[in-house]
Formats: structure tokens, C-alpha cells, sequence
């Protein structure tokens, strides 16, 4: 198994958030499974792990492995990935592109509410949508990770010092409607990776940040782990030529 940790752009960024949540992991497992491995000091865990990170001039979070698959073909790898990104993603926007004479298929697809964190005068919401995309060969399978930014809902009347009669304070979870514009205390922003903590030291956010980082190296290990799961077992175990 090759594995190459890199930071790049591609081609095929995706621009806002999907509103899909991906059904490799829930949230909470994904918290849990991330201070399985990291701990829960997010700073810390988030400044180790930007030890073994480097940014590149693109400045976009990637991570690529290549699965070997020995004597397995190209048309069923293909059918192996189609069938667990069709079973995964449940929107039918998520698989962006499905070329099987290509060989690739790409996916891109929303986990919301990463990170929920009380600041003094704000409370930040922070979702990410992963491009995942898919290269498959004879025998091997190639998978290409990527996020450039956090997208992040900031709620101005849900800090600490904020009123706390404000009227025009979301819903208790922090997120907005969908298409909902009317409050004003709401703002949808994108924040770029690298202009964040770990890699930029003095950051406002620094403590959002970091649990962000931290969640999204999470994720990407769910994701490749259920990519190699699918391909060399199968989604259930019983996928083989043999009924």
C-alpha cells in the first residue's frame, strides 16, 4: 500500500456546501473516533498532526493512497467503488462524475457541524464537503481527498457576552434554514485552511480551528479505510462471483 499526504488543488473543487450528510460516519462517532487517536485537546492534537502536513502552493488539504488490489479487474473495482458510493451518499447530486471507461468517479458531498464552538461574542458552526475522488486501474484504486475550506455559519448573538433575549437568535443547534437569509445575526463564511490554525499561529479562531483540522484528518481516514474496505471485502461480504 502507497500512501502520499499532500496539500493541492483540484480541477473539480466544489464551490458551497451540498446539504448532504455522508453516511460513512455520524458526527458524534466521527468526535469520538478522532479523540480515540488524537486525544481531546484539540490545539495540541492539531499541532501535531500539522507536523506531518505540508501546504503547497494551492494551499488545499489532500490526502492520496493508493490500494493495491492483486488480480482483481478494472471493470469490478469499478463496480465494487460504484456500488458503495451509491449505497453511501444518499443525495443523488453527491457522485458528481461516474465515467466507467475512465475509470474514475468523483464524489463530493457535505458532513455538517463538524465543530460547534462558543466563542466570546460569536458561536461558530463548522461543516466541510470533502472532493473524493476515485481513479481506478487494473489492480489498484487510487483515492484523492480534498478540502481548501471550512464552511462555517457564525452566529453573532451566541457568545458568552451576547444578549440573551436576543430575538432573533437561530435555532438551538446554531444552523441555518436552507436558503434562509433573514437574520442577521447569521453569516455564511468559507474559511480557508491554511490561513487557520495550525498553519498560522496567531488565529481570532484558533480554538475552532484546530477541532476542525483534527475532524477532517478524522474523516479522511474513515474514508479511505471504507474505500480499501469496499474494494478488497466488499460492503457486505457477499459481493463475489460465485451464486
Amino acid at each position: 500500500m502507497i500512501k502520499k499526504w499532500m496539500l493541492t488543488v483540484l480541477l473539480c473543487v466544489c464551490g458551497a456546501a451540498v446539504g448532504v450528510q455522508a453516511q460513512v460516519m455520524k458526527t458524534e462517532d466521527l468526535e469520538k473516533y478522532a479523540k480515540e487517536k488524537y486525544g481531546d485537546k484539540w490545539l495540541s492534537a492539531a499541532a501535531n498532526l500539522a507536523k506531518s502536513l505540508t501546504l503547497d502552493k494551492n494551499a488545499s488539504l489532500t490526502y492520496q493512497e493508493v490500494i493495491e488490489v492483486p488480480g482483481k479487474t478494472k471493470e469490478q473495482l469499478y463496480v465494487a467503488l460504484n456500488y458503495w458510493a451509491t449505497a453511501t451518499f444518499k443525495d443523488k447530486h453527491a457522485i458528481t462524475l461516474n465515467d466507467k471507461e475512465a475509470g474514475c468517479i468523483i464524489i463530493s458531498s457535505t458532513i455538517r457541524s463538524i465543530v460547534e464552538h462558543m466563542g466570546t461574542l460569536s458561536k461558530y458552526t463548522v461543516s466541510i464537503t470533502p472532493l473524493i475522488r476515485l481513479d481506478i486501474k487494473e489492480g489498484r484504486v487510487r483515492v484523492t481527498y480534498t478540502v481548501q475550506n471550512y464552511d462555517v455559519l457564525q452566529d453573532t448573538s451566541g457568545g458568552w457576552l451576547s444578549p440573551t433575549d436576543n430575538n432573533d437568535k437561530p435555532n438551538q443547534d446554531g444552523k441555518r434554514k436552507a436558503d434562509d437569509k433573514t437574520n442577521a445575526n447569521l453569516y455564511d463564511e468559507q474559511w480557508e485552511i491554511a490561513k487557520h490554525y495550525p498553519f498560522v499561529e496567531k488565529d481570532a479562531q484558533k480554538r475552532t480551528c484546530a477541532k476542525a483540522l483534527v475532524m477532517t484528518h478524522a474523516y479522511s481516514n474513515a474514508i479511505l479505510d471504507k474505500v480499501e474496505e469496499a474494494v478488497k471485502n466488499g460492503i457486505v461480504g457477499n459481493e463475489d462471483d460465485d451464486w
